[in-house]
């Protein structure tokens, strides 16, 4: 569970910056939403397959430079 102590004197506007920071940074949603949506496996693996050949791109990209 997510949670944010409020330190002294800070303002309540900050410390909700600083939870949305923490929760998106955790992955929550983007892991709720993975779960709910169903996708085929090959679908998945389509999608792998394609996330690795941008990486492979952009490391041979920065190895060029």
């Amino acid at each position: 569970m997510l949670g944010v102590t409020l330190q002294t004197g800070e303002s309540i506007d900050r410390a909700l910056k600083r939870f949305k920071r923490k929760y998106e940074r955790s992955g929550v949603l983007r892991e709720y939403k993975r779960r709910t949506a169903f996708s085929k496996p090959s679908i998945e693996k389509r999608l792998q397959r394609i996330k690795s050949a941008r990486r492979q791109y952009q490391i041979t990209r920065a190895m060029n430079m």
